[in-house]
């Protein structure tokens, strides 16, 4: 790597980190000013908005990495080119494939930061928000903790370990304390479903009965449960599917899968979210036809300005793709590469022709 490569990696990982920032404020503003709608409700005060605003940074960042990568590389090279930068590499025996090279390392590097935060960071901090939020509004007894989410209905005490939906859970322990305080009896179920007005569909139910004497056990394969817990309570730890991590998505899919439910949507952004870093390398590809090799009289605002609108354009695009893909039933996978591989090639070619 020579120190022409350095210098555009460089500068292109501050271009985006420059986007980034903007954009994150712009969006912060706006999540603000929501936020602050629910100002007083309950606990729910300034001190709360703005830890659940911190909480939401990393969700923001990896959300808004493509869309900085695509404005930064934009706003860099095009100013090398107004600058005459790009001609006087091109002139000391650079080509133009070797200065795209140099940003896709760039981009390579942006690929690998998305990836952790989107995976490590952002869905665990994001869970966090929420449950600090909707207890900070609600004033429930809620608390998620490293084995699970424990809620509290008088003299239950049920720990929910994995979470989905708001309606759909697994792995529910539920104990239940006589007036004494003691423990006299234990449900375990292997999944529920809210299905109305307080009343929980319950499956793979083993029951233990404690008494002073002794303990026995039933086991029946359905069984009904009444609770005060509601699915609002249940869906502060539950993100849209676009927001879990691979890892989460994955044992979901698997949960749909071995009680033979419709798992597509889940899929759908399973593969979306493996993608998702990879579209960061996309649109650098896409700006490199607006700035190199295009002649030195063009303006940096119309590149941009046109960027800015395939950016946009490929964001709609591809949402709309993949709700289509949900409700025809097609391949989850070919819904998620079609159309970032569309614009790939569109990318591949324009560049191709470049002189």
């Amino acid at each position: 790597m020579n120190a022409l490569d350095r210098y555009i990696i460089k500068e292109v990982l501050k271009g985006t980190l420059i986007a980034l920032i903007a954009l994150y404020a712009l969006f912060n503003l706006f999540t603000l000013k929501d936020e602050l709608k629910s100002l007083g409700v309950g606990d729910y005060d300034l001190k709360h908005i703005f830890m659940y605003l911190g909480l939401m940074i990393p969700h923001y960042l990896y959300e808004l990495m493509p869309s900085a990568a695509l404005l930064g590389s934009l706003f860099v090279l095009g100013g090398m080119a107004n600058h005459r930068e790009l001609m006087a590499m091109r002139v000391s025996g650079v080509s133009i494939f070797g200065i795209i090279r140099s940003v896709m390392i760039a981009g390579m590097i942006l690929v690998a930061f998305s990836f952790g935060i989107g995976e490590f960071v952002g869905p665990d901090a994001e869970k966090k928000a929420k449950v600090l939020r909707s207890v900070a509004k609600t004033q429930r007894p809620v608390t998620r903790l490293a084995n699970g989410l424990w809620l509290r209905d008088g003299t239950q005490f049920i720990n929910v370990k994995d979470i989905y939906t708001a309606g759909d859970v697994a792995n529910i322990s539920i104990y239940e304390l006589s007036d004494a305080r003691r423990l006299e009896k234990v449900v375990y179920a292997q999944s529920g479903r809210f299905l109305d007005k307080g009343l929980w569909q319950l499956k793979g139910v083993q029951t233990s009965y404690v008494s002073a004497d002794n303990v026995s056990a039933k086991n029946v394969a359905e069984q009904a449960w009444y609770s005060v817990v509601d699915p609002d309570v249940v869906d502060v730890v539950v993100m849209d599917p676009e927001n879990l991590s691979l890892n989460d998505l994955s044992k979901y899919i698997d949960f749909l899968q071995e009680n033979k439910q419709d798992a597509a949507k889940y899929e759908l952004a399973f593969w979306a979210r493996l993608i998702n870093p990879f579209i960061t390398l996309v649109m650098l590809l896409v700006s490199a036809p607006f700035v190199v090799g295009v002649g030195r009289g063009v303006a940096l605002g119309p590149r941009m300005m046109l960027g800015i609108l395939i950016g946009m354009t490929f964001n709609i695009v591809d949402n709309a793709v993949g709700q289509m893909g949900v409700v025809y039933g097609l391949n989850p996978l070919f819904v998620a590469v079609l159309p970032s591989g569309l614009v790939l090639f569109g990318a591949l070619y324009a560049i191709s022709r470049l002189r």
